[in-house]
């Protein structure tokens, strides 16, 4: 039942990806016309990379092949028996944190302050949706055996999506600044598994599940802001992310 409840998941993804095109296309007037940017428009080559991903990590839960790979990284790391360490807990944020760090510096992104809050707090909401439920209906073991939810990697999710997060905000500003993010995911993706807490192919997936959230984030944000904006002026309005050590997602503040 994995696999093609999985291959349908996949499908549904790119199903979005066509009417969203449609309604960028046809919907954006009025109040938000000023964000009728490409960087909201959904595009199939923005999806080439997550999808790659999502699916090698869905055909790892079947495959034989995969599943051989999965079990002999194991015993690599097991043969180094390499000391666990909980920095992973903490670099899936970073990535997010050097948005608004570089921002204080000076080095201003593609959004205001509470543009990329509620972008990010979006991204979060919708990697926490992906995430949450197919870990209990996939029930993958985790390589420690400590329980049943192992597909995909919450903690690699997080970090891709705000490496993405980053990249999206300085792409158009400044590239090589934009690209900074990601050898801290890739770390924090690494360490998941170091750490015996996920097989390879859960980190491949949730790599793909973080670049996917944040890459519906921007493209779900016009129509957001619309909501955020009908709200009275002397508002005030924050999302932001929430960890207990074991699982994230996203917090809101609403002060009418």
């Amino acid at each position: 039942m994995k696999s093609p409840f999985l291959t349908i998941f996949t499908a549904l993804i790119f199903s979005f990806s066509v009417n969203g095109q449609m309604k960028a296309d046809s919907s954006m007037s009025g109040e938000n016309f000023k964000y009728q940017d490409k960087v909201y428009k959904p595009s199939y080559k923005k999806l080439i990379i997550p999808a790659v991903f999502i699916g090698y990590g869905t055909v790892s839960l079947t495959s034989d092949a995969l599943k051989n790979l999965n079990r002999s990284t194991k015993y690599e790391i097991g043969e180094h028996q390499p000391n666990h360490i909980k920095l992973d807990n903490y670099t899936q944020y970073l990535p997010a944190v050097m948005v608004y760090g570089y921002n204080l510096s000076g080095i201003k992104g593609k959004h205001n302050f509470r543009e990329r809050t509620i972008i990010y707090g979006t991204s979060q909401v919708i990697s926490a949706a992906f995430v949450f439920p197919l870990k209990h209906l996939v029930k993958e073991d985790r390589p420690d055996g400590s329980n049943h939810l192992s597909f995909p990697s919450g903690h690699t999710t997080t970090a891709f999506s705000s490496a993405h997060f980053l990249f999206r905000e300085y792409k158009d500003e400044n590239f090589w600044l934009s690209l900074s993010g990601y050898p801290i995911a890739i770390f924090t993706g690494v360490y998941r598994t170091l750490n015996d807490k996920h097989w390879v192919g859960d980190v491949v997936a949730g790599a793909g599940f973080g670049i996917l959230s944040t890459e519906l984030a921007y493209w779900l944000f016009p129509y957001i802001n619309i909501l955020f904006n009908k709200q009275d002026s002397k508002s005030f309005t924050m999302i932001y992310p929430v960890a207990d050590g074991k699982n994230f997602g996203a917090g809101l503040v609403l002060n009418f």
